[in-house]
């Protein structure tokens, strides 16, 4: 629940700033449209349009959805990277809850002689099994993502290990 209620604040306020540059940007076409129509077409010169042509696009694409022109091409805002605060959080928990089951589980089947040595060791290694699978799935280096999710995980563990110890607490 921490881990989707962090997630939920954090898209949150990312929507929060996309509604406050929509907002700027409605006003910007409304108080001064032809700076608004140069700035569009100035961006489709940069990404390689003659200006006459870039300006006939921007005149296009404004008519039909200004604000909406400005927020994809301007801004970087677009139906699919919107952000979604309440679907972020649901896939967090989702997420951690499945990753939490792991070890769990092997809380239940090890020892207690060997539970802290069974359960460090096995979530490194299904930590290094998702970190493989995320980068598959995602087209990215597997070897690279796999050391970085093992590496970051280590060291969350050992800080955690070595606070627990300075306050006497076994975490």
């Amino acid at each position: 629940m921490s881990m989707a209620a962090g997630e939920y604040v954090s898209v949150s306020s990312q929507s929060d700033t996309e509604q406050a540059d929509l907002a700027r940007e409605r006003a910007e076409l409304a108080s001064q449209p032809a700076l608004e129509r140069a700035e569009l077409a100035d961006i489709y010169v940069k990404r390689g349009l003659e200006s006459d042509l870039a300006y006939k696009v921007a005149d296009q694409l404004m008519a039909k959805d200004a604000i909406g022109a400005h927020a994809r091409d301007e801004l970087g805002i677009s139906e699919v990277t919107t952000a979604r605060p309440i679907q972020a959080a649901l896939t967090s928990a989702a997420t951690f809850a499945v990753g939490a089951a792991m070890p769990l589980l092997m809380v239940v089947v090890s020892p207690t002689s060997l539970l802290v040595p069974v359960v460090s060791i096995t979530s490194l290694l299904f930590l290094a099994l998702l970190g493989a699978i995320g980068a598959r799935a995602g087209g990215a280096p597997v070897i690279r993502a796999t050391v970085r999710v093992t590496f970051w995980g280590a060291l969350a563990m050992a800080l955690t290990a070595a606070i627990g110890s300075l306050v006497g607490t076994a975490v």
